[in-house]
């Protein structure tokens, strides 16, 4: 298949050898890609099970025409040879939990503004929700959404956790897991353009978000997620983990 027009030569060699490896070891239910704009920038989000989800996810984005810039934790572009790739294929870091966590939404907004997709994770890590349910989401996302006022794409999946578990090492590509990804329309937040970006805003932003995404996964999975969504709040250096 032809890559996406956007894709520079990095990215497209790093797709080379991720794509067949992904294609060889899952089974793949892609559906709702007519959601995705061709004419503009946006931004897709999904739910965040496992750490092999960035790549299932960038898979459906990518085979669909789009070669997402993905927002990553600053700490993978100091690893040796991922930093490196990070880098080249033009991936975005995010410093999270620090005073510079702003500023690093200055690069995603320049991305979407030339027209690009940038994929954000919007509860900012794995989810810890016992059932691996969408738990709360940060409100990067919400201040994404709102400087821009690009079109947010809610998707869904379910199944790359079957490939590498929540905190585990061991990946199992055998047999073949079946990988389900569903976008769904664009979240509507345009009554909250024109308010100021304060906490409510941004947490009802971020809300119409989450609550989207989870409406997808429950009808990938057939089930009701909790009524009350799951809050996880980082421990404090020292304190019980």
């Amino acid at each position: 298949m032809p890559a996406p027009e956007r894709s520079n030569r990095a990215y497209r060699n790093v797709a080379r050898v991720v794509r067949p490896v992904l294609l060889a070891c899952t089974l793949r239910d892609w559906r709702g890609a007519e959601h995705l704009p061709k004419d503009t920038g946006f931004i897709a989000t999904a739910n965040h099970m496992s750490n092999i989800d960035p790549l299932t996810f960038a898979h459906f984005l990518y085979d669909n025409g789009f070669a997402p810039k993905v927002l990553a934790k600053a700490s993978l572009f100091s690893v040796p040879i991922v930093g490196r790739v990070l880098r080249a294929s033009g991936q975005i870091p995010v410093d999270r939990d620090t005073a510079a966590a702003g500023r690093s939404l200055d690069a995603a907004i320049v991305a979407i503004e030339a027209g690009e997709c940038v994929a954000v994770f919007p509860e900012g890590t794995l989810t810890r929700e016992p059932d691996l349910w969408p738990m709360a989401g940060k409100t990067g996302v919400a201040r994404l959404a709102l400087s821009t006022r690009a079109p947010v794409i809610p998707c869904a999946q379910w199944g790359p956790q079957n490939l590498l578990g929540r905190y585990k090492k061991l990946f199992k590509p055998i047999p073949r897991k079946k990988v389900t990804i569903v976008a769904g329309p664009p979240v509507d937040l345009s009554d909250l353009y024109d308010r100021p970006q304060d906490t409510a805003v941004l947490r009802e932003a971020t809300e119409r978000v989450m609550a989207a995404i989870t409406t997808l996964l429950e009808e990938i999975r057939g089930e009701t997620a909790p009524a009350e969504r799951f809050v996880w709040r980082r421990p404090k250096p020292g304190g019980p983990a």
